[in-house]
């Protein structure tokens, strides 16, 4: 999911709302809004596997989703977990009504009683548990209501944070030093610790290392494991404590050393550094900060491929999901173009086996063939709340459309900027777009928010109209009349019937058109039939002596006023 849109629109909220919930950031006075004292935020987990249905089956909804909610209260400083339940409306089947029926006569007047214990005091646990069997054998015949429990998250007022799963946050700075340590949860140190745990497992080379470790400690304290007097213990030993003993005899105390067995996965980390060597070897904080932020992500690269290789095998019984999340702030900082593409290729791929939400202002980050995963991101004033666009369903009708929308859109070079424009202008062919802006600039209109789009030909326009208006981005489409004397009624007709397209599917609270008789090069006064038109189009206009055509000036005007504005909803 790639987030985008101006900035100061809202980006930066949605990823601190998502942090917040997974427990990677806490609230603070500035969170909560004038004049209350909670302030929430709710998620929907789908896409759930076996363990997720065994670890969270409380909350699994009739379609197979989990909603949770994490709120938290100004007042008493706390931050707590609830979770959506569907209920059946009967009073006896509501959890939250456990308690009236720990006492077996109320109980048993309830159709509870074929699943209670045959004896023996009734706990809230046994009345749960009798509930869940019962709403299992008679699902069918029961009526249920979604509600927010008031009682805690799985019973727990302090829900492990790692129970979502893993959780990677990387921020929009930050110094590959930090991340690099062996003393926190850092990718780094993930990464490391599976390392050390491969070889605690498979290398006997390591396994005999930590034996070794281990028998001279044992040979080095007074008594045995179960107890006995050590015998190979070294005299120097027992004579050093004697002369301790001995120094403190008038306070009648003993002293005895005993060694403590070291972690050797621990010396190994505490002793760990690491070195970069591009042709001068240093550590990582001597290196640009280009460098450093790639070595960030081939972090993040190799545990995502560590963790398909780990879950393989696992058992559904875990006690947490076995989701990863990796949440990323404006990934391209600090790569050039050639290195933001690479990037957004590994991601894509990683987003195959993990979660990957990041916001960007990036085009390099964006493709047409994940449309669906683009949200863009936008509020109409600063009191305005912050609304997204994303389009889930499928933009083309048929196969041919996406292979033709594909064709142009790969030629185009400025294909995924338009998702950044505040108006879009959609352009015929190169001679449009090579001449417009220049002579907008020459009137003084020229705008580097605007985005011009090569569309490649009339005929293309409606599929990029169909995508502005999913995306409630601001558009104008500019094309030509096309009814030059020289063409034939049938070429004219065709003309008319591209432009019928074009004009049927324009969002009139979006966008409008201007239209060209009959094209760029009538309208400035050039002859038909030239070759390399758009660079001989630009020496025309560049030429001294000339004027831009009255009419033509208007058209340009029109095409880089003010953009319309839809309503910013969500396109979905």
């Amino acid at each position: 999911m790639v987030f985008i849109g101006q900035n100061n629109h809202g980006k930066t909220n949605i990823l601190t709302a998502l942090l917040f919930f997974f427990g990677e950031l806490n609230c603070d006075d500035l969170d909560f809004r004038k004049g209350t004292d909670e302030s929430y935020v709710e998620i929907v987990f789908d896409d759930l596997d076996d363990a997720d249905k065994i670890t969270f089956k409380k909350y699994v909804s009739a379609n197979a989703t989990i909603a949770v909610r994490r709120e938290a209260n100004k007042a008493n400083g706390t931050c707590e977990y609830h979770g959506y339940v569907q209920e059946p409306t009967e009073e006896w089947l509501k959890g939250d009504n456990a308690t009236n029926y720990t006492k077996r006569s109320d109980a048993e007047k309830t159709p509870l009683k074929d699943y209670l214990p045959d004896s023996g005091r009734l706990s809230k646990d046994a009345i749960v548990e009798a509930q869940a069997k019962y709403i299992d054998d008679h699902r069918d015949e029961l009526e249920f209501l979604t509600t927010l429990e008031t009682s805690h998250f799985l019973g727990t007022k302090n829900v492990a944070k790692g129970i979502w799963g893993d959780i990677f946050f990387i921020p929009a700075v930050k110094k590959a030093s930090d991340e690099l340590s062996t003393k926190s949860t850092t990718v780094f140190n993930l990464l490391y610790s599976r390392v050390l745990n491969a070889m605690s497992e498979n290398s006997e080379e390591f396994k005999n290392a930590k034996q070794s470790m281990e028998s001279l400690v044992r040979r080095l304290n007074k008594h045995t494991e179960d107890g006995g007097l050590n015998k190979e213990r070294p005299e120097e030993l027992t004579q050093f404590e004697a002369l301790l003993g001995g120094e403190l005899a008038d306070w009648d105390t003993k002293v005895d050393v005993e060694v403590t067995p070291p972690d050797v996965d621990g010396i190994l980390r505490v002793g760990t550094k690491v070195w970069i060597d591009d042709g001068t070897r240093t550590d990582v904080t001597r290196k640009g900060q280009g460098l450093q932020r790639a070595l960030i992500f081939a972090l993040v690269k190799a545990l995502a491929k560590l963790s398909m290789r780990d879950t393989a095998g696992e058992e559904v019984t875990r006690k947490a999901s076995r989701s990863t999340y990796f949440i990323m702030e404006e990934p391209e900082l600090f790569l050039h173009p050639q290195a933001q593409r690479a990037l957004f290729a590994s991601l894509q791929e990683l987003s195959k086996s993990a979660q990957v939400i990041m916001c960007t202002h990036s085009a390099a980050f964006l493709s047409l063939d994940w449309y669906k995963s683009i949200c863009r991101v936008e509020r109409k004033t600063s009191d305005a709340p912050t609304c997204i666009n994303q389009c889930t369903v499928d933009l083309f009708a048929a196969a041919d459309d996406k292979k033709q929308f594909n064709i142009i859109y790969w030629i185009n070079p400025d294909r995924s900027e338009l998702f950044f424009a505040k108006k879009v202008i959609l352009l015929e062919g190169p001679t449009d777009k090579t001449v417009l802006p220049r002579l907008a600039n020459r009137l003084g209109v020229y705008r580097h928010d605007f985005t011009l789009i090569d569309c490649g030909s009339k005929d293309a326009m409606p599929q990029y109209i169909n995508l502005l208006n999913y995306f409630n981005i601001p558009y104008v489409a500019v094309y030509d009349k096309d009814h030059q004397a020289v063409k034939d009624q049938q070429a004219m007709d065709s003309a008319d019937s591209s432009s019928e397209k074009i004009e049927h599917i324009i969002s009139t609270h979006l966008g409008e058109s201007v239209v060209f008789v009959n094209d760029i090069e009538e309208e400035l006064g050039l002859a038909a039939g030239n070759k390399n038109k758009p660079y001989v189009a630009l020496q025309h206009i560049e030429a001294d002596g000339f004027t831009i055509p009255e009419e033509l000036e208007k058209k340009i005007q029109t095409v880089f006023s003010e953009p319309l504005r839809g309503d910013a909803t969500d396109a979905s």
